[in-house]
């Protein structure tokens, strides 16, 4: 609007470092959308590492436990 007014060589590149700056700023917040996506995509991708964590150390645990006595057998043994 600025250049339309005053029709000068200032005005002009005035106003096309106004549209470059909003260009810009577009471009950065798409950026930044794109980026909390991303962010947003690796916290549920963690959370699901997490639960898989949690149950591969719960079958560690369960093999690590030492086994339950067995009964014993009574009478005499064959060989």
């Amino acid at each position: 609007m600025l250049a339309t007014v005053l029709n000068s060589e200032t005005a002009i590149l005035a106003n096309i470092a106004i549209m470059r700056a909003f260009v810009k700023l577009r471009q950065i917040l798409s950026t930044h959308k794109e980026l909390a996506h991303k962010l947003i995509g690796l916290e549920r991708k963690i959370e699901n590492h997490d639960e898989e964590i949690h149950t591969i150390f719960e079958a560690i645990r369960q093999l690590m436990a030492p086994p339950e006595p067995g009964k014993k057998k009574i009478g005499f043994m064959r060989e």
